[in-house]
């Protein structure tokens, strides 16, 4: 893909992000395509199932994006998420974002975000202090897989 194909694409899946359009960010993602984050590490449909359990528990969900690097078939973009945790922790969540394209559609998506701060925003208290341990990180993945009925990454 030539860098333009890619920033297209980027803004494609980031603006199907923002609109929270499963279908379109579906899509998108190649069927062997693998997906990762602090929380997920996942294959295929998978990725697909933990978007629209993501976006559609969000509450006041709010997403924004700047692109900031882009090659062929590869690129980097910053998001930010805003959204209420449990339907009352305010979270401001911003995220690097790695992908890299084959043929128009994602094979691999790294997502990297501060583990700890989100953490504090999204369970208060719990969150503050121990979001930096790993035991509790390991906790919260092995909780969102289940809650989404998704493979653990722990």
């Amino acid at each position: 893909m030539t860098p333009e194909e890619t920033r297209q694409g980027i803004a494609r899946f980031y603006d199907a992000v923002v609109r929270r359009d499963g279908e379109t960010m579906a899509a998108l993602y190649a069927p062997n395509a693998r997906f990762e984050d602090a929380v997920f590490r996942l294959e295929g449909p998978d990725i697909m199932r933990m978007w629209k359990g993501l976006l559609g528990r969000a509450r006041n969900f709010e997403a924004s994006y700047r692109i900031l690097e882009v090659g062929s078939g590869q690129g980097t973009a910053e998001w930010t998420a805003r959204y209420l945790f449990g339907g009352k922790h305010p979270v401001v969540n911003v995220i690097r974002s790695t992908t890299r394209w084959e043929s128009g559609r994602i094979v691999d998506h790294r997502d990297d975000f501060d583990f700890a701060l989100w953490a504090s925003q999204a369970m208060g208290l719990m969150g503050k202090l121990f979001g930096r341990f790993e035991w509790f990180h390991r906790a919260v993945a092995r909780k969102a897989a289940k809650g989404l009925a998704l493979p653990s990454k722990y």
